[in-house]
C-alpha cells in the first residue's frame, strides 16, 4: 500500500480552490503527465461522477477511470480507482484560514497490482515528488498575482 499525504496553503478563497481540483477535468493544467481527463457521466459534479484519465508514465500511455465516491460541496471529494494496475482512493480537502487564503490536503491510498509491485517503494518515492511538483504547479497557477480569476484557471489552455 502507498499512503501519500500532503498540505499546501493556497493564497486563494477555499471556495475557488475546491472548485478548481474538483472540476478534474482541470487536472492537464497542473499535473504533469496527465494527458487527458473527460467526465463521461452527465449533470453535476457530486458521488458517482466518474472520468476517463490518461497519463504518460514510463514512456507509456495509461488509461483509467474513477469515480467520486464522497462529495461535500465546497469542501471535499473523495474518488476511487477501482480496476487496473494502480487501485485504492485519494481525496483533495478545501479549509478557509485565518489569512485569507485555503488550505489543501491531499491524500492518496493506492495499492499496486501486477509486475510493478515490486518497484512499489521507487513508484512511492515519485508519487510524493511529482504531488509535490504538481502542488507547487497548482499554487503559482491559482496564485497568479496580476491575472484575473479567468485568466488564472485558463492559464494552461483554458477551461
Amino acid at each position: 500500500m502507498i499512503s501519500i499525504e500532503s498540505r499546501i496553503e493556497i493564497d486563494r478563497p477555499a471556495g475557488e480552490v475546491f472548485a478548481f481540483v474538483a472540476d478534474q477535468t482541470n487536472g492537464p493544467k497542473w499535473q504533469a503527465g496527465l494527458a487527458e481527463v473527460r467526465r463521461v457521466t452527465p449533470g453535476p459534479i457530486g458521488v458517482g461522477t466518474e472520468h476517463v484519465f490518461v497519463r504518460r508514465f514510463a514512456g507509456r500511455r495509461i488509461e483509467s477511470r474513477n469515480r467520486f465516491i464522497r462529495y461535500e460541496p465546497g469542501r471535499f471529494v473523495e474518488f476511487e480507482i477501482p480496476q487496473g494496475w494502480l487501485t485504492g482512493t485519494a481525496s483533495y480537502r478545501v479549509d478557509q484560514i485565518a489569512s485569507g487564503g485555503c488550505r489543501l490536503t491531499s491524500r492518496m491510498d493506492f495499492r499496486i497490482r501486477g509486475p510493478l509491485k515490486l518497484v512499489s517503494p521507487l513508484l512511492a518515492r515519485l508519487l510524493a515528488h511529482d504531488s509535490r511538483v504538481d502542488e507547487a504547479t497548482l499554487t503559482a497557477l491559482l496564485e497568479s498575482a496580476n491575472a484575473s480569476p479567468e485568466a488564472r484557471l485558463g492559464a494552461k489552455g483554458g477551461l
